[in-house]
């Protein structure tokens, strides 16, 4: 059984064209499947139109909860084994199903669609090239299109996946974070002929913020006094290294400290680094707490074996 999984927002004239191209491609593939639509809570007529598809199963949010929402739910619906997820606009092609699935089936966990010759505005792809160089010094997935909704899944990959925000974005990424084998495949990319664009530039921001999140989830969750005892110490030692010097000024040298700023900002130094190594204390406490009494590993096993 393949799931395909496809949040919709306002794609009345979308998805039935949509619909019949995936049937004529899974005809052709000649393997079981089912459609899942997550109507976004749209206010046109998207509702209507997917109760004339079939076969078709649907889920209808009571308003609009994002993509990433969307996705989550459909992942928690979804019968199959493969899940195969796209966007509702028309711009994924249904007829490049057939190399991921082939992809897929070298014995890769997550194969991503690339989007090589872009069919958007430019200030959208802007956009996703300053975050593509953001993600990889945060990430290092590399990725090339990380924001491609066309991809499939083996679903043990997308189990005790909790994703909220902006975050369906990065889905990929975390599961490179989590050791799962990713690719990609180039796909073509069609421009959009009904509806509009659900991308601005406050979805940007909320990207960016959900990508520093992740950063610290995945590379410091476990170890947060790495972080932030680290950062105390570089901060504190410099504040230290400036109290010697304004010391040693002030003593053998007789130089007056009042009215002065600098030394003022060592002291303030010395205390936020000394704050900092705390917190990271107290964050490291309270994960270890987290992690003894939640059923939440820091690792993941992909399998095991026994040898008699």
């Amino acid at each position: 059984m393949i799931s395909v999984v496809i949040p919709v927002y306002n794609e009345e004239k979308n998805v039935k064209p949509l619909h019949n191209e995936l049937i004529s491609i899974f005809d052709t593939l000649n393997l079981p499947f089912e459609i899942i639509f997550i109507n976004d809570g749209s206010i046109d007529g998207t509702l209507d139109g997917l109760k004339q598809l079939h076969p078709v199963r649907i889920i209808n949010f009571q308003k609009c909860f994002g993509q990433t929402a969307a996705f989550n739910a459909g992942f928690k619906a979804a019968k199959g084994k493969t899940i195969i997820t796209m966007d509702g606009d028309m711009q994924n092609d249904p007829h490049d199903i057939p190399r991921l699935l082939e992809k897929f089936n070298e014995g890769y966990d997550v194969v991503c669609g690339w989007r090589n010759k872009r069919k958007d505005v430019f200030m959208k792809r802007f956009f996703s090239r300053g975050a593509r160089v953001i993600r990889r010094i945060l990430l290092e997935d590399n990725l090339h299109d990380a924001g491609c909704s066309l991809r499939v899944y083996k679903k043990d990959a997308l189990e005790n996946l909790d994703i909220y925000g902006e975050m369906h974005r990065f889905i990929a990424p975390i599961l490179v974070l989590r050791g799962f084998k990713v690719t990609e495949v180039k796909i073509n990319h069609r421009p959009r002929i009904h509806g509009t664009t659900k991308y601005d530039w406050k979805r940007a921001i909320k990207g960016f913020v959900d990508m520093v999140n992740l950063w610290f989830l995945y590379k410091y969750r476990a170890r947060p006094l790495h972080l932030f005892g680290g950062l105390g110490i570089l901060i504190g030692g410099a504040g230290t290294f400036l109290s010697i010097f304004f010391f040693i000024e002030r003593v053998l040298f007789a130089i007056p400290l009042a009215g002065r700023t600098l030394p003022m900002a060592s002291l303030f130094l010395v205390l936020f680094g000394m704050q900092l190594f705390i917190m990271g204390l107290l964050a490291d406490i309270m994960m270890r707490n987290y992690y003894n009494t939640s059923k939440e590993k820091s690792y993941f096993i992909r399998d095991s074996f026994e040898n008699q």
